[in-house]
């Protein structure tokens, strides 16, 4: 059977990710989180002060790139694959509102969406790969057999990661969610380099109102399709 590639972009907290790995795992093929590569980096900058919430030293991470190192090895027991930095599991580490404040200015410099898209580039070399991000069938995979633009407005996407936090032990409110969101959605819109758009042959999916499973059927059918049209 032919193998593609597929792309989803869309903003964050659209569940790209969930709907990502349960299309990998129905099709058998790889599932890469880019947004796990951009929070990792992120935690790096945190942990090597390199950024806060009046600062951030973009010339000095753009300096340490070479010292950061990211593999994603998979976890049977979770049925996808964890992030690690510089060899440590940072999976959990990085999902917490405090490194989503930062991502977004992170993955803005343009040395490190370099760095990060070239890895990207040679995961998918061989296809049978769905990668999800800003701008994957933007810049990473133009040339993607299937794209998917998820969107969801900014109070649904809110109260989804808020349920999420808390669910984890998080202490959080949800109107700092809700501007984690906004502010989010404004810088990767507004970025120099890569703006998160929609490509002009992607199709868009408003999961507004959509459950999980709903979602996943409807996107499994869309890459059937895709596949059975190469055959």
């Amino acid at each position: 059977m032919n193998k593609i590639t597929i792309a989803i972009d869309g903003f964050s907290s659209t569940g790209k990710s969930t709907v990502a790995k349960q299309l990998a795992k129905a099709l058998g093929y790889v599932y890469v989180d880019t947004g796990a590569m951009y929070r990792a980096v992120t935690y790096y900058a945190m942990n090597n002060g390199l950024i806060n919430e009046s600062d951030f030293n973009s010339e000095a991470l753009v300096y340490q790139l070479p010292q950061i190192d990211l593999s994603f090895k998979f976890n049977e027991a979770l049925g996808y694959a964890e992030v690690y930095l510089n060899g440590l599991n940072v999976e959990n580490k990085i999902r917490t509102l405090k490194v989503s404040s930062f991502v977004s200015k992170v993955a803005a410099v343009s040395k490190v969406r370099q760095k990060l898209v070239e890895q990207q580039k040679k995961m998918g070399q061989d296809k049978g790969v769905v990668m999800d991000g800003r701008d994957i069938g933007t810049v990473v995979f133009p040339n993607a057999e299937l794209k998917l633009f998820m969107t969801a407005s900014a109070q649904t996407r809110a109260e989804r990661r808020y349920q999420e936090l808390i669910e984890r032990g998080d202490q959080v409110e949800y109107k700092d969610v809700l501007e984690n969101v906004q502010e989010r959605d404004y810088i990767d819109s507004n970025r120099e380099d890569s703006p998160l758009t929609k490509a002009d042959d992607a199709i868009e999916i408003d999961n507004s109102n959509l459950t999980l499973d709903e979602q996943f059927n409807k996107i499994l059918r869309l890459a059937k399709m895709t596949i059975e049209d190469l055959e």
